[in-house]
C-alpha cells in the first residue's frame, strides 16, 4: 500500500473505510517493520484529520495532537491511540461536542484510546504534576486544527522539561528503577515484557527524554536498531495473538518467530536479548552521566566561590598502570597507549572491578578501537588480570557487560560468541548462558578461601558451561573447548588438565549425591577415579556450589549441600594418602651463594634485580620476550624482623609481590654465619621500578628501625579516600596438619592488598615465631601463602599455641 493508497482510503472518514484500509495494511505480507508502522500512522492520521474536519466546522482555537507512542509514529497493530484535544478555552461546549465526534468512532472500531481534553495551561500543569503525562507530551505531534496552538504547547513543554530537568530526571530514573524491580531484566527473561522490563521500550523512551533535556545523551551506536527490533517483535506478537499484549509468552514464541522469518524461538529470544542489552547498557551509561552532570552543577558554584572563578581540573587518582579514576569512573591515563599495551583492557577491567567503579564509555571504546590482540599464549600478566577481574565479586558483572558491549570479550575469548545471549529453556535457570557463567564466577569468588588454587576455580567457573553453544553433551563439548581456551590464556599442561577435568565433571558431584547410593563403595570409587586428586576434588566441590547458587533459588538447598558434602568427605577418604613432606630445598645457585657471602662479609642486606621473561609469541620477534615481572634476590644475615622489613619496603615502593620464597641458606664450608635468602617476583603497581640502591638503603633503615614502615603505609592510606570497592570474602588462616615434621605450617588465604605480607610478617614476629621458609603466591586478587614456622626452641608449635597464633593472625587481618 503506497502513500497515495493511504490518502485515497482515508478520504472516506467513516469507520468502514478506515477499517478496511487498516486490515489490508496489516495483512499484506510485503510490508512490515518501520514501513508498516509509518504507513499505519499515516493512515490513522488521515482518518482522524477527516473526523476532526467534519466535526469542527468553523470552530477556531482547537487542535488534535498525537502524543506518546502514536506521537512518535510507532503504531503497532494493537497499539493504543494517545490523543490530546487541545483548545484555547473559548467555547467549552463546542469543544466537548467535537470530542464526542472524535472519540466515539474510535471506540466503535474497538480500538483502545487514551484521550484528554485540555487547554495549554492545563496540559502544562498536569505535566508538572504527572511525569508520565510530561513524557507523553515530549513526543506531541500535530494532526489537525490550529497548528500554532500545537506548536506553542510543544515549545512550552520542552522549555519546562529542560528547565526542570535537575528535578525531573532523578524522578524519571527512580521510576525506571522501580519498574525494573517489578518486571525484571528483559535480556534474561524467558517470557519478557517487551515494553516494561528493564532494557525494553519504556527505557528506550526514557533515553529520548534524557536527550531532550540537553543535560546528557545516550550512546547512539546500535540504539535505534535495538528499538526497531523490539518494535518489530511487538508487531509480530500483536498479529500472532490478535491482542494488545507486550508479554512474549512461551506458547507464542514459535509463531512470532515464524512471523518475523526467524529460524526458531531461540533465535527470536536471542535477538530480543541482544536488543535489550544495548538499551540496558545505554541506560547505565546515560544515568551515570546524568548523575555526574548534576553533581558537577551542585559543586561548581561553591568551588568557584572558593577559587575565585575558573573551572577546576578534574581530580585523577591512579589505579593501575595506564588506568586512573576520574569523576567516579575508570578512565585511561593520559600516557596510556592501548596500541602498544594489549593487556590494558584486562588491567583496566580488573582495576575497575576491584575498586567497585564503572569503566567509562570513552575508555572502553578507545580500547576496542585501538588495542592490539593478545599473543597466544597470553602473557602472565593478562592471565593474572583476568583472574583478578573474575574474583572481584558483584562489580565484575557491570565491568564485564561494558567490555561485552563493545565486543572486547569475544575478541579476548572467541568461544564466548556461541553462548552470548543464549537462552536456557529450563525453569531452574534464571539467566542466559553467558550471564550464568559470570554469575558463577561471582559466586565462586566467595569460595576462594576454600581452595588452594583460586585461579583455577574462577576460570573453571567462567568456562564450565561453555559447551552449551555446541550440539551434544555440553560437558563433553565444554571439556574440549576449555582445554583449548586454558592453553591459549597461558596455563601450563597440568593446569589445563585440571581445568578441562573440572568442566567435564562439573555436574558429577551434584548428580551423584542426589541420584546414587553413597553407601555403595562403587559409587565413591567411581567419583574418586574421575576426580583423581584431593586438590581437584576441593575445586570441584566449590565449583559445584557456585554453579548451583548461580543457577537459581531452586538449584541449591541445605539438603543438597549436605549430600554433596557427605560425598566429598567419602571421596576424600578414598583419595587419602600420606601428605607430601616439605620438599628439600634446591641447591643454591652461584649468584645466590655470591650474595650470601657478601651479606655475611658486610653484615647488611644485598640484593639484585633481574627481569623475568617467557618465550616470545609468534607475532613478536625473538629478541622481544614478554616480561613476567622482576626477580628480586635478597640475602640478609639471619636476624629478627627480616620478613616484615622486606615486605614493608616493597609495599612502601608500591611493588606488588607475585610469588615469594624465604629460606635459610646453607653456606659453603669455611664460611661462618647464617643467611636468609629471599627469592621474590615483583611488579610495579604503576610507573617504573625503583632503583636497587634505593631499595637496599630503605631495607637497611627498616632493619635498624629508623624507617617507620607502618607509619608510612598508614599515611599513604589516609591520603587516598577509601573506595567502596569489592567486598572480599573474609581471610582464612589455618594450620596444615601433618604438612611437615620440622615446622608448623600456617596457611593464609586472603584478599591481596598493599602491605598484606608486611602485616602477616609483623604479626608472626610479634608472636616470637621464626619463619624457616615460606611460599607465597598471588593468584589474581587472592593471596595464597604458606609459612613454615617454629618456636624459639626451633621445634614445631604445640597444638594449642598454633591455634592461638592462627586466631590472632586472623584477627589482625580482619582489623
Amino acid at each position: 500500500m503506497t502513500s497515495t493508497d493511504v490518502r485515497k482510503d482515508a478520504e472516506d472518514s467513516g469507520p468502514s473505510g478506515y477499517a478496511a484500509a487498516r486490515l489490508r495494511l496489516l495483512t499484506e505480507g510485503a510490508r512490515s517493520g518501520p514501513p508498516r508502522r509509518a504507513a499505519l500512522a499515516e493512515l490513522t492520521d488521515e482518518w482522524l484529520a477527516g473526523l476532526f474536519a467534519a466535526g469542527a466546522g468553523d470552530l477556531k482555537g482547537v487542535s488534535l495532537v498525537a502524543v506518546g507512542g502514536y506521537g512518535r509514529g510507532e503504531l503497532s497493530p494493537r497499539s493504543d491511540l494517545d490523543l490530546l484535544l487541545l483548545h484555547d478555552g473559548a467555547d467549552g461546549k463546542e469543544v466537548a461536542a467535537l470530542a464526542d465526534r472524535l472519540w466515539y468512532p474510535v471506540w466503535d472500531l474497538g480500538l483502545a484510546l487514551d484521550h484528554s481534553v485540555r487547554t495549554p495551561a492545563e496540559a502544562r500543569r498536569t505535566a508538572g504534576e504527572d511525569l508520565k503525562v510530561q513524557l507523553g507530551l515530549l513526543d506531541a505531534r500535530h494532526l489537525a486544527g490550529d497548528l500554532g496552538l500545537t506548536a506553542g504547547l510543544r515549545t512550552s513543554v520542552l522549555a519546562d522539561w529542560r528547565n526542570q530537568a535537575p528535578k525531573r530526571l532523578p524522578e524519571l530514573q527512580e521510576l525506571c528503577a522501580e519498574r525494573a524491580e517489578r518486571q525484571g531484566e528483559l535480556q534474561y527473561l524467558l517470557e519478557p515484557d517487551l515494553k516494561e522490563a528493564r532494557g525494553g521500550l519504556r527505557d528506550a523512551t526514557a533515553l529520548r527524554a534524557v536527550a531532550a533535556s540537553w543535560l546528557a545523551d545516550a550512546p547512539r551506536e546500535g540504539l535505534d536498531d535495538a528499538r526497531r527490533r523490539l518494535l518489530d517483535v511487538r508487531d509480530a506478537l500483536h498479529l500472532a495473538t490478535g491482542r494488545a499484549t507486550d508479554r512474549l509468552a512461551l506458547q507464542e514464541q514459535d509463531q512470532v518467530a515464524a512471523e518475523l522469518g526467524l529460524l526458531d524461538a531461540d533465535t527470536l529470544l536471542r535477538q530480543v536479548y541482544e536488543a535489550a542489552r544495548v538499551i540496558s547498557y545505554a541506560s547505565d551509561v546515560t544515568w551515570r552521566e546524568v548523575g555526574r552532570v548534576l553533581r558537577s552543577r551542585a559543586v561548581r558554584p561553591r568551588l568557584r566561590a572558593m577559587l575565585g572563578g575558573g573551572k577546576p581540573a578534574p581530580e585523577r587518582s591512579p589505579l593501575a598502570e595506564g588506568v586512573v579514576e576520574q569523576d567516579g569512573e575508570v578512565v585511561l591515563a593520559r600516557a596510556a597507549r592501548p596500541e602498544r599495551d594489549p593487556v590494558l583492557p584486562l588491567r583496566a577491567a580488573a582495576a575497575a572491578a576491584q575498586a567497585g567503579l564503572p569503566l567509562s564509555l570513552h575508555a572502553v571504546r578507545r580500547l576496542a578501537a585501538t588495542v592490539r590482540p593478545l599473543p597466544t599464549p597470553w602473557p602472565a600478566e593478562a592471565r593474572e588480570q583476568l583472574v583478578t577481574l573474575l574474583g572481584s565479586g558483584r562489580p565484575t558483572v557491570e565491568v564485564w557487560e561494558a567490555l561485552e558491549a563493545e565486543g572486547l570479550i569475544t575478541q579476548l575469548l572467541p568461544d564466548w560468541e556461541r553462548v552470548r545471549c543464549r537462552p536456557q529453556r529450563n525453569a531452574v535457570h534464571i539467566w542466559t548462558v553467558d550471564r550464568h557463567l559470570i554469575e558463577t564466577a561471582v559466586r565462586a569468588s566467595e569460595f576462594t578461601r576454600r581452595v588452594s588454587r583460586p585461579d583455577l576455580l574462577l576460570v573453571a567457573a567462567l568456562l564450565h558451561d561453555i559447551g552449551k553453544g555446541w550440539p551434544g553433551d555440553h560437558s563433553v563439548a565444554g571439556e574440549i573447548i576449555a582445554k583449548d581456551v586454558a592453553a591459549r590464556i597461558g596455563f601450563d599442561r597440568a593446569d589445563v588438565a585440571v581445568l578441562s577435568s573440572l568442566v567435564r565433571h562439573h555436574l558429577l558431584l551434584i548428580e551423584t549425591a542426589t541420584r546414587r547410593d553413597l553407601e555403595d563403595p562403587a559409587t565413591v570409587r567411581s567419583v574418586a577415579e574421575a576426580v583423581g586428586s584431593q586438590s581437584t576434588l576441593e575445586l570441584l566441590h566449590a565449583l559445584t556450589e557456585a554453579d548451583a547458587l548461580a543457577t537459581g533459588p531452586a538449584a541449591w538447598s541445605s539438603w543438597r549441600g549436605s549430600l554433596v558434602a557427605d560425598l566429598v568427605k567419602r571421596v576424600a577418604a578414598a583419595l587419602a594418602g600420606d601428605e607430601p613432606e616439605e620438599p628439600d630445598a634446591a641447591a643454591p645457585t652461584a649468584e645466590q651463594e655470591r650474595l650470601a657471602i657478601e651479606a655475611i662479609a658486610t653484615g647488611s642486606p644485598v640484593l639484585s634485580l633481574h627481569a623475568q621473561t617467557e618465550p616470545p609469541a609468534e607475532d613478536r620477534p625473538a629478541d622481544d620476550p614478554e616480561p613476567l615481572g622482576v626477580e628480586l634476590l635478597i640475602a640478609v644475615p639471619d636476624q629478627a624482623g627480616v620478613l616484615p622489613a622486606v615486605a614493608g619496603v616493597l609495599a612502601v615502593h608500591r611493588l606488588t609481590v607475585r610469588t615469594a620464597e624465604l629460606r635459610a641458606l646453607d653456606l659453603p664450608t669455611g664460611v661462618e654465619g647464617s643467611v636468609l635468602l629471599l627469592n621474590w617476583r615483583v611488579a610495579a603497581e604503576y610507573g617504573s621500578l625503583p632503583q636497587a640502591a634505593r631499595l637496599r638503603a630503605d631495607l637497611v633503615r627498616a632493619l635498624d628501625g629508623s624507617l617507620d614502615i607502618g607509619g608510612r603505609l598508614a599515611e599513604r592510606d589516609a591520603a587516598y579516600p577509601r573506595r567502596r570497592g569489592v567486598v572480599a570474602p573474609p581471610s582464612r588462616v589455618t594450620v596444615a596438619s601433618a604438612a611437615s615434621r620440622h615446622a608448623t605450617v600456617i596457611e593464609v588465604r586472603a584478599q591481596d592488598a598493599p602491605g598484606l605480607l608486611f602485616r602477616i610478617g609483623q604479626a608472626l614476629e610479634d608472636e616470637g615465631l621464626h619463619v624457616r621458609s615460606m611460599h607465597v603466591s598471588t593468584l589474581g586478587a587472592n593471596a595464597v601463602d604458606a609459612f613454615y614456622v617454629t618456636g624459639a626452641d626451633g621445634a614445631p608449635l604445640p597444638a594449642d599455641e598454633a591455634a592461638s597464633v592462627t586466631r590472632k593472625l586472623a584477627e589482625t587481618l580482619r582489623a
